[in-house]
């Protein structure tokens, strides 16, 4: 039988499984010789990007290390979304981020924050009494237990940001560097960073320098996260598996390489866990059509700054929540070919389907914040079809090629570990999923999980400790949710992974059969 202990802190309820091994929480604290973390994030990596001849040193650690072969994004599949579940273990329902563009209307009524500004996301903080995340954050959790975190980012400044964002140790991002007191400390002693644009990866190199430097010291932090910006930012202008992009993946394959190199120079191969996964996939994109100006077009909104819909990528807020308009905006946009997924909230508490006829809940995709949840959410619709390089995955989307939509292209990604923690050259096939990677290394940490956070530990994929949960079944479930009108029907089918008490989304898309 386990033991649980269960105990408050700072009103926060943490448990701790009783079969942590006691020499794990030992050697945490034994100074310089205690196992480490290190969260190594590529952005909009797929999963058949990991080539031997593109990416030869991933590609060889994939090999070696205990690999997520159902391993998940959270949707919407973008990156601020990614970086605040796996930072909180918790879905949007929970921690209240709920795109790239954040409506608060405490902060500005009139339209959506970006959340690839740290400078919004702080004023943010301001507004909402330093609540903004509504669940605790791996760096609060260890600042509770004597700890820090390191955040080295060659992204955006939101997205380095939301990983730390009560900065518990630091942020080091090209573009901020928090405390800014530690600014001239790392100038002096890794050099300024690199200006402008990342075409040469200088500001991948950058931040790796940094990780070398403050991470692999002694006194480094017990847990680190390292976000390369690409291939995301390449893939975006130019598409996926394109030279540019290849070159972009050899780029951050290069620098993952040198901190594995640095760390086997320095003895540290097994003072550390290191943990590798994307924030989502990517798809191309063939759309012409864009949300605001269809909404417009049909009379639903007035301009582009008008405050009657407001918009946050697809998420639609509309005044006063007047619900004969949105039962009209969604009937518009299930007519629609480039409309995917339409959601709304429950029919009732815990329903699958949505108030409006033809919807998912926003429960079924983990999306319900009681808060800030919108009033309906719009994925673009998606297919199987090739590009010109051979890779699957088109959807309705503008641009290029990018992500945010829920295709199983989005979704499904990959996620690697190795160290003195994980089982070797391991295949796991149970779904997991980016919210389980902290609750995962606080348990061989030996930190207590606060039950805020939604995700599980990944024992199946550890040496020892193996839970009954590993033994449990992955079950597939589909939700079908139908409108019919004079011109025909409009279905959305949602496919999921039942792993007992979790979900894990797979994908949903629209069919319309017309009359």
């Amino acid at each position: 039988m386990k033991l649980t202990i269960t105990f408050f802190l700072s009103g926060w309820l943490f448990i701790f499984p009783g079969n942590i091994k006691a020499q794990a929480i030992a050697a945490a604290n034994q100074g310089d010789t205690k196992v480490r973390t290190l969260i190594v994030v590529f952005d909009g990596l797929r999963p058949d990007y990991i080539r031997q001849d593109w990416m030869p040193r991933l590609y060889t650690f994939r090999r070696n290390a205990a690999f997520g072969k159902d391993h998940h994004s959270v949707f919407p599949t973008v990156t601020r979304v990614n970086a605040a579940s796996y930072a909180t273990a918790s879905y949007p329902e929970r921690h209240g981020l709920m795109g790239n563009n954040l409506y608060l209307p405490a902060v500005d009524a009139g339209k959506a924050l970006n959340t690839g500004d740290a400078e919004q996301m702080m004023a943010a903080m301001q507004v909402t009494s330093g609540n903004l995340l509504t669940s605790p954050s791996l760096g609060e959790v260890l600042k509770q237990n004597g700890e820090k975190m390191f955040v080295y980012s060659s992204g955006s400044t939101g997205q380095a940001f939301l990983q730390n964002h009560t900065v518990n140790g630091a942020i080091i991002n090209p573009d901020l560097v928090l405390p800014e007191s530690f600014r001239k400390e790392l100038a002096a002693s890794i050099g300024m960073p690199p200006p402008g644009e990342n075409a040469n990866g200088s500001r991948h190199h950058w931040i790796v320098d940094a990780l070398c430097r403050y991470t692999l010291a002694p006194d480094g932090p017990l847990v680190s996260a390292i976000w390369f910006s690409d291939p995301d930012g390449v893939a975006h202008e130019h598409g996926i598996g394109v030279p540019q992009t290849v070159q972009a993946l050899q780029i951050v394959d290069r620098e993952f390489g040198r901190l594995l190199d640095s760390l086997k120079i320095k003895g540290l191969e097994d003072r550390f866990n290191i943990i590798v996964t994307a924030d989502h996939g990517f798809v191309t994109h063939t759309g012409k059509q864009g949300l605001s100006g269809f909404l417009i077009e049909k009379g639903w909104k007035e301009s582009n700054s008008s405050d009657d819909v407001i918009l946050a990528g697809g998420a639609i807020y509309v005044k006063d929540h007047e619900r004969d308009r949105i039962k009209k905006i969604v009937a518009s946009l299930q007519k629609e070919e480039w409309i995917g997924a339409i959601f709304t909230r429950a029919a009732k508490p815990g329903s699958m389907k949505g108030w409006v006829k033809g919807t998912l809940s926003f429960e079924s995709v983990h999306w319900d914040h009681p808060g800030r949840a919108a009033d309906i959410l719009v994925a673009v619709n998606w297919n199987d079809q090739v590009n010109s390089m051979g890779f699957a995955g088109t959807d309705f989307a503008g641009g290029v090629a990018g992500h945010g939509g829920i295709s199983r292209y989005e979704t499904h990604i990959a996620l690697m570990a190795s160290g003195p923690s994980f089982r070797s050259a391991y295949e796991n096939h149970l779904p997991t999923s980016n919210i389980d990677i902290v609750p995962t290394v606080l348990y061989f940490q030996g930190i207590g999980i606060p039950v805020e956070m939604e995700g599980r530990i990944l024992y199946e994929m550890l040496k020892e400790d193996r839970d009954s949960q590993s033994q449990l079944q992955p079950q597939k479930q589909t939700l079908v949710s139908e409108a019919k009108y004079k011109w025909g029907t409009y279905k959305v089918i949602l496919e999921r992974t039942r792993l007992g008490k979790y979900s894990y989304i797979n994908d949903a898309k629209a069919v319309r059969t017309l009359k």
